[in-house]
C-alpha cells in the first residue's frame, strides 16, 4: 500500500470519526435538554459514556449498512471499536491526547501548539510523542471545550483571559496559556491518588521506616508542618499521606487553588471534611475568591485542622494565625530549595498581606506557629525526604531551628536531637529517636 492509499484511508477514517463525534455530541445535547424539560437528573460521567457508546453503535451499524449498499466493505469490529473510542474521546475526553492522559506510566504532559508533545514518565524519563492537533487553533478549541465540561464555574480562555487553571475528571491538573505565550500551551500534571500512605512512600524510597514513624508522630501529636520542595518533587503526595494519618473523628478543611488533595477519594478516612477552592474573577471582574479569603473562611467552619495546598502569597498570614490560635496539626506546602529558606519566604509572603508587621514580629509569629519544616528533593529521578527542621524560637531577625534529619554528602541521616518537650510528645505517640538509625 503506497503513501497515497494510506493518506486516503486516514482521511476517510477521520471523516467517519468526525461524523461519529458530531452525532454523539448532538445526541448528548438532545438528551440533556429532554432531561431538563422532564425535570430528571443529568447523566453522570459513567452514564454519559454508556449513552455515547450506544449512540456510536447505532451510528456505526447505520454506516455499515450504507457502505454495503454502495458496494463497500462494512466496518470491522476492530474498526468500530477504534473509531468509537476516538470519537468519544473527542466529545467527552481530550481528543487524541486522551490516550496519553490514560497512560498510567505518564506523570506530566507538555503540549505546544501542533508540535510533537513531550511527556514525563513515572520513572523520571522523558519521551517525545506525536502531535495531538493539526493546527494551533485546534489546541485552543480543545482547551476551551475541556474548560466548559470540567469547570465548576465560568472559565474563559481567550485574549482577555489568556491563562486557564482547572482540574480534570481524573484529578489531573491542567494549566494552559495563549497570547502571552508564543504559541498555545498546555501542561497537565497527573496525580497518583493510589499512592496515599506513608507505607507507599517508604516502599518507593522517599523515606526510611524511621522517618515514616517520625511523620506519624508529628501528625498524632498535632504538630504544624510545612512541606517544601521544588516543582514535581512530591509535596502534595507527601501531604496526602500525612493527612491520611489524621484520626477519622477529626474535622479537616482544605484550601486549594485546584482540587489536588482528593479527600473525597478517602471518604472512609475523613468522613467529616470540607474542601474549598479559589476562583478567578468573572467577565465583569467580579467574584474573585483568593486563597487568603478561603483561609479566613475556613476558620469559621469549626476545623480541627486547616490544610492549605500551597502557600505563595498573602494567605500565609491567616494560615499562621490559624496555626498559632489552636488549630494545631495544620499543614501547608511551599516552594523552596531547602528547609532553611522557608523562613524568609514566609516572611516575604506575610508582607503581602494588608497587615504590615515588623520583621521581628513576623519571625515571632512564625516561630510560635510552625513546629516542623520538611524538604523533599528529586535526585536522579528519585524523590526523597532530604531534611527535617524543628523550629525552636525566634531571636529578632533570626528564626532559631535545629535540623533533626539532614543530607550529609548525599546520605540522609540524623542531625541534631529533638527538643526534650518534642521527644516526650513523640514517645507518647510511639516514636523514639533511635528509630532513625
Amino acid at each position: 500500500m503506497n503513501a497515497n492509499t494510506h493518506s486516503a484511508s486516514d482521511l476517510a477514517n477521520r471523516r467517519i470519526r468526525e461524523a461519529l463525534a458530531t452525532r454523539i455530541g448532538e445526541a448528548l445535547a438532545d438528551e440533556r435538554l429532554d432531561r431538563q424539560n422532564r425535570g430528571d437528573t443529568y447523566l453522570n460521567g459513567n452514564s454519559e459514556m454508556d449513552f455515547a457508546r450506544q449512540v456510536s453503535a447505532m451510528e456505526c451499524a447505520r454506516l455499515s449498512a450504507s457502505r454495503r449498499q454502495e458496494g463497500l466493505p462494512a466496518l470491522t469490529e476492530i474498526e468500530e471499536q477504534l473509531l468509537t473510542s476516538r470519537a468519544i474521546d473527542q466529545v467527552l475526553g481530550m481528543g487524541l491526547l486522551q490516550q496519553t492522559l490514560d497512560d498510567p506510566e505518564v506523570s506530566d504532559i507538555h503540549v505546544r501548539g501542533n508540535s510533537p508533545i513531550w511527556v514525563k514518565l513515572r520513572s523520571g524519563a522523558r519521551e517525545c510523542r506525536s502531535p495531538i492537533v493539526d493546527h494551533d487553533d485546534e489546541l485552543v478549541d480543545l482547551i476551551r471545550r475541556t474548560a466548559v465540561r470540567m469547570g465548576r464555574s465560568e472559565r474563559r480562555f481567550d485574549a482577555g483571559s489568556p491563562e486557564l487553571n482547572l482540574q480534570l475528571a481524573d484529578g489531573s491538573r491542567l494549566f494552559a496559556t495563549m497570547d502571552i505565550s508564543s504559541r498555545p500551551s498546555l501542561v497537565i500534571r497527573k496525580h497518583q491518588f493510589e499512592i496515599s500512605s506513608l507505607e507507599d512512600l517508604e516502599a518507593r524510597g522517599m523515606m526510611s521506616q524511621g522517618i515514616a514513624e517520625m511523620f506519624r508522630a508529628m501528625v498524632r501529636s498535632r504538630r504544624n508542618v510545612i512541606i517544601a520542595g521544588g516543582t514535581g518533587s512530591g509535596k502534595t503526595t507527601l501531604m496526602r499521606a500525612l493527612i491520611n494519618e489524621v484520626p477519622p473523628e477529626e474535622r479537616i478543611v482544605t484550601i486549594e487553588d485546584a482540587y489536588e488533595l482528593g479527600l473525597e477519594r478517602f471518604e472512609h478516612l475523613h468522613p467529616d471534611h470540607d474542601s474549598l477552592q479559589s476562583r478567578p474573577a468573572n467577565i465583569e471582574g467580579q467574584g474573585e475568591i483568593t486563597l487568603a479569603d478561603l483561609t479566613k473562611m475556613a476558620l469559621r467552619m469549626d476545623p480541627d485542622r486547616v490544610i492549605v495546598g500551597e502557600v505563595r502569597g498573602a494567605e500565609a498570614f491567616p494560615m499562621l494565625m490559624a496555626m498559632s490560635q489552636g488549630n494545631n496539626g495544620s499543614m501547608c506546602t511551599l516552594h523552596a530549595d531547602s528547609t532553611r529558606s522557608v523562613f524568609p519566604k514566609l516572611a516575604a509572603y506575610m508582607s503581602m498581606s494588608s497587615t504590615a508587621l515588623p520583621i521581628e514580629t513576623t519571625n515571632l509569629l512564625i516561630a510560635s506557629s510552625v513546629h516542623f519544616v520538611v524538604h523533599i528533593e528529586v535526585v536522579r529521578g528519585q524523590r526523597r525526604v532530604s531534611s527535617i527542621r524543628e523550629v525552636v524560637d525566634s531571636d529578632g531577625l533570626t528564626i532559631m531551628s535545629n535540623e533533626v534529619v539532614r543530607n550529609l554528602n548525599g546520605t540522609v541521616g540524623i542531625g541534631y536531637p529533638l527538643r526534650e518537650e518534642t521527644r516526650e510528645l513523640f514517645e507518647e505517640c510511639g516514636f523514639r529517636e533511635e528509630m532513625l538509625r
